[in-house]
């Protein structure tokens, strides 16, 4: 009797070794920060010794190829040798290269106390200054071109995998590599004369022939038919139906000369916004999720119901009410999805806030639009909205909201070169990195547990074939900062690009250096941000090792 209730005791109360377990295991955690920050510590001392070398060998090579007195050595002016002496001066050229790198050096290390100076240039402007109106400039408009073709390529990358050797993934594969191969200065002036000369005359009279509408509407259905799939059957309706809505909508568009006054309303809102929560609650949640599904058709309504209550607000827009009012919307849809409650709470978090977002993006694409007519018919766009150069009309004096137009019409075009070029390479790297993931054996594995089709490609599929996308997402948002070179050359848009392209044609090297130590360290950035992406991707990586 004492044996088993010793016995008992034993089996029943923690042992010593347990306890010193538990005790020791929330010192262990705190331990496992100190690798990583060892390891982010490692990371950024290599990366700044890369750096520096490499600044080093670039400003030697800049002073030895550059001369930035040619100029003046070459002109007519009378007081020549003064300008030449006050140039020396003010460059500091007649001290040694290295020993110039070293004061420059010592300019960027008092970044540290927010007082940065890399140098001036020829002109006397300040390097910063330069880099500060540059930057602002680039991001506008290589960053949007840059986050659209990463969501369109992988997109369409994984429906084109998914729908694997059929007319649309050989489609996607034929465009795919025909844009790729396109030179990006021959897609820009196609752009020039078809999308702004060609759609500025067509506003004119902006009426469409009847073949033109059949013409339209049939390559439209020819299209969804290839993305839809399935049997001939299913593929004849999905034609009949695209075809028609296609025509139906342009023949409308035509006749009310809709593109003159293009204002969506709280219709079209409220059915592009029903379509878009069906279509985030398929993929988020499946739409036999009914609690996702209602919480996103919720926020619609919530949208749609505050929509004349905002144009008041609207009023006294500023792009920091605009800011506030997105996260005003995410926060919402968070909350409706909460609220519906279930045992998944977080699928219709997220289906509600994802269609928060894109009711919200329509809401203030129907704002903008709103002063279209104004902005066309102003005597400095004189009918002619879609603009070739430059990033913004000269002159053009108005509200914020004819402010952001100007600044839509004339981002359209360099966006437009920008994503064709950019999407293509998307495209093959998603659908390449999917068809390896979905011959795995552990999605052989779900599909015979009985997991739905959407969840062993949205959760487990989807997942994986991000790694490879891992790699080059951060590097081209890197690229972000260098600028595009010759679309800004051929759109006039004053940025990076535009920037390093004039001051070597000016033979001036602090600015170039300056370019340089922006896209470098970016670069170095990138390049940590992608092993936490494995981490974060892949839990067999660890970055603390």
């Amino acid at each position: 009797m004492a044996t088993s209730v010793t016995g008992q005791d034993v089996a029943t109360q923690p042992s010593v070794e347990d306890a010193q377990e538990r005790h020791a295991a929330p010192r262990g955690r705190l331990r496992t920060s100190a690798p990583m920050l060892a390891f982010l510590g490692r990371r950024l001392l290599s990366s700044a010794i890369v750096l520096l070398g490499a600044t080093f060998i670039v400003y030697m090579v800049l002073a030895l190829a550059l001369d930035p007195l040619e100029d003046l050595r070459l002109s007519t002016n009378p007081n020549k040798e003064a300008m030449i002496e006050s140039r020396i001066r003010q460059l500091d050229l007649d001290t040694p290269a290295p020993i110039r790198w070293a004061k420059w050096l010592g300019g960027i290390a008092t970044c540290v106390i927010g007082r940065c100076d890399l140098g001036e240039s020829v002109t006397g402007a300040s390097v910063i200054s330069l880099l500060g109106t540059a930057i602002p400039s680039t991001l506008q408009l290589v960053g949007a071109a840059t986050f659209l073709a990463i969501g369109l390529g992988i997109v369409v990358g994984i429906a084109s995998a998914l729908r694997q050797y059929t007319g649309f993934d050989y489609g996607v594969t034929f465009m795919s590599f025909l844009l790729y191969s396109l030179p990006s200065f021959w897609v820009a002036v196609l752009l020039k004369l078809w999308g702004a000369i060609g759609f500025n005359d067509f506003l004119r009279n902006p009426v469409m022939s009847l073949p033109t509408i059949v013409g339209l509407s049939v390559i439209a259905g020819l299209l969804w038919q290839a993305v839809v799939g399935g049997p001939w059957r299913r593929r004849g309706i999905t034609f009949l139906v695209s075809g028609v809505v296609t025509g139906v909508v342009l023949a409308a568009v035509s006749a009310t000369r809709w593109l003159l006054d293009p204002r969506l309303g709280p219709i079209a809102i409220a059915i592009l916004g029903v379509g878009a929560a069906f279509a985030v609650t398929a993929l988020a949640a499946g739409l036999r999720n009914r609690r996702a599904l209602y919480s996103s058709l919720t926020v619609v309504a919530l949208g749609v119901a505050l929509y004349y209550p905002l144009q008041s607000l609207f009023y006294y827009a500023t792009a920091a009410m605009i800011i506030g009012l997105a996260l005003a919307a995410i926060a919402s849809g968070l909350l409706v999805g909460w609220l519906f409650g279930g045992p998944d709470r977080g699928q219709s978090m997220r289906a509600a806030a994802i269609t928060a977002v894109i009711v919200g993006a329509l809401t203030f694409v129907d704002r903008v639009m709103s002063v279209w007519k104004i902005y066309s018919e102003s005597s400095r766009i004189a009918g002619r909205p879609i603009a070739t150069i430059g990033a913004q009309t000269p002159g053009l004096s108005g509200s914020f909201w004819v402010e952001t137009l100007d600044t839509f019409t004339h981002l359209v075009l360099p966006t437009t070169a920008l994503i064709l070029i950019s999407f293509a390479s998307y495209t093959r790297y998603s659908r390449a990195s999917l068809l390896e993931v979905m011959n795995q054996d552990y999605i052989r594995t779900a599909r015979a547990k009985g997991l739905p089709e959407r969840v062993v490609t949205v959760r487990h599929a989807f997942r994986n074939a991000l790694i490879p996308l891992a790699t080059i997402v951060p590097l081209d948002i890197a690229y972000l900062f260098g600028g595009a070179i010759i679309t800004e050359r051929i759109f006039a848009w004053s940025g990076m690009g535009s920037l390093f392209l004039h001051s070597l044609a000016s033979q001036d090297a602090n600015p170039v250096m300056g370019y340089f130590i922006v896209v470098g360290t970016s670069l170095v950035l990138a390049n940590i941000i992608v092993d936490f992406i494995y981490a974060a991707l892949d839990p067999r990586i660890r970055v603390n090792a």
